[in-house]
């Protein structure tokens, strides 16, 4: 078979595939390409071509590269999930979300985008916003009780730090570590964040009876203080 009879049944596939179909391929390409190569070094023909489609299909759907940018780098719509899940099951939603094999090029992650973008500070600006609104406001919102605002930055700050050493860096331990022990230690982590810290007594330190209560409360089993 010739190669402009297989571009032919390219074409082919491509037709019959649906207009939803079609974006939902193109977002996935360009999700690949803005993640690896960055968006200077990703064009529009990059990633229509991954897909079989002419380059002006992607304009015909996203408007323009920046646009199409935006829809799958966005950090707000990344987390929705999070907040439809109920309050008890998020360290489930997190530990889903960083746990299995990295894998190259799943998304664009945020702070990788922020780095490779050509405008840097028009890019910190739209991942503050970003953040600001999914962890500072809502996640917040659901958290309630002291510091609630402090306690959702930081399980923003883990979650994006921990998928950045894994998936990107690929530091030894992180990549290497058993997905049950990794488990283990990122829900201890994020059942303490979940519920306000001990209230600090006249001194400014926690009462270490209640601080060491509620650690061990919010162990899992197998940590040493809930077994002692």
């Amino acid at each position: 078979m010739t190669g402009v009879q297989n571009g032919e049944a390219s074409k082919e596939v491509v037709r019959r595939r649906s207009a939803s179909a079609t974006r939902t391929a193109l977002r996935a390409a360009a999700s690949f390409r803005f993640g690896k190569y960055g968006y200077e070094g990703t064009s529009v023909r990059d990633i229509a071509g991954d897909v079989g489609v002419d380059a002006a299909l992607v304009y015909r759907y996203f408007g323009s590269k920046e646009a199409l940018f935006n829809d799958v780098a966005c950090t707000g719509k990344m987390f929705e999930p999070l907040l439809q899940e109920p309050v008890e099951t998020i360290p489930d939603w997190f530990c889903a979300m960083l746990l299995g094999q990295p894998k190259e090029g799943d998304f664009p992650h945020p702070v990788l985008s922020v780095l490779r973008s050509s405008g840097r500070d028009e890019a910190v600006g739209r991942l503050r916003a970003d953040l600001t609104e999914v962890f500072s406001k809502r996640l917040a919102a659901r958290l309630g009780g002291a510091d609630a605002d402090l306690r959702a930055e930081l399980l923003s700050a883990w979650m994006l730090g921990t998928s950045l050493m894994r998936t990107e860096i690929r530091s030894p331990a992180l990549t290497s570590v058993p997905d049950a022990t990794l488990e283990r230690y990122l829900r201890a982590g994020i059942e303490v964040l979940m519920a306000p810290a001990p209230e600090c007594d006249e001194h400014g330190s926690p009462d270490a009876e209640d601080a060491e209560r509620d650690l061990a409360l919010r162990c899992p089993d197998s940590c040493p203080i809930r077994r002692g």
